[in-house]
């Protein structure tokens, strides 16, 4: 019995081959630029979001007592808590500065904004939650401040 062995390389055909010089080549990307990418893009909506609330707090809670109508909190104290989260987690996570606690307050926001008031936007709220649980697990990466501080206080990150 023989058997036939072809070179892998001559085996594939020059549409494989190409697409596999442009992995090579995007793998060249730093990861790090695309991590910083994904903190100012959620970052950057739900900041975005808290201010809108901030520049006019009657309005918000208008918002919290007749659209969103979270069913434990009252709508002055929802619109406080949204307000103070939308304004201050994005800081941390874009600085990546506690980003897994920054993270995680977005996290639980985009959860209680997919269950509890808009549960057909789920594909903007999973790409959230995608980017958000990314940070939790992995952390902010190299571009950020919570990695100087492991490297000034542990001498790694």
């Amino acid at each position: 019995m023989t058997s036939i062995t072809a070179d892998p390389v001559q085996a594939e055909s020059p549409l494989v081959q190409r697409l596999d010089r442009l992995r090579t080549i995007a793998r060249r990307f730093p990861l790090s630029f695309v991590e910083l990418g994904m903190r100012l893009a959620v970052g950057a909506t739900f900041f975005r979001s808290g201010m809108l609330k901030y520049q006019s707090f009657d309005n918000a809670i208008v918002l919290f007592r007749d659209e969103y109508r979270l069913p434990v909190l009252p709508p002055d104290i929802a619109a406080y808590l949204g307000t103070a989260v939308e304004l201050t987690a994005p800081v941390l996570l874009v600085l990546g500065l506690f980003a897994s606690f920054g993270a995680a307050a977005l996290l639980a926001m985009t959860l209680t904004i997919q269950f509890l008031v808009y549960p057909e936007n789920w594909p903007e709220h999973l790409m959230w939650g995608s980017i958000l649980a990314y940070v939790l697990s992995r952390g902010a990466g190299k571009l950020s401040i919570d990695r100087l501080v492991a490297l000034r206080l542990f001498g790694r990150a």
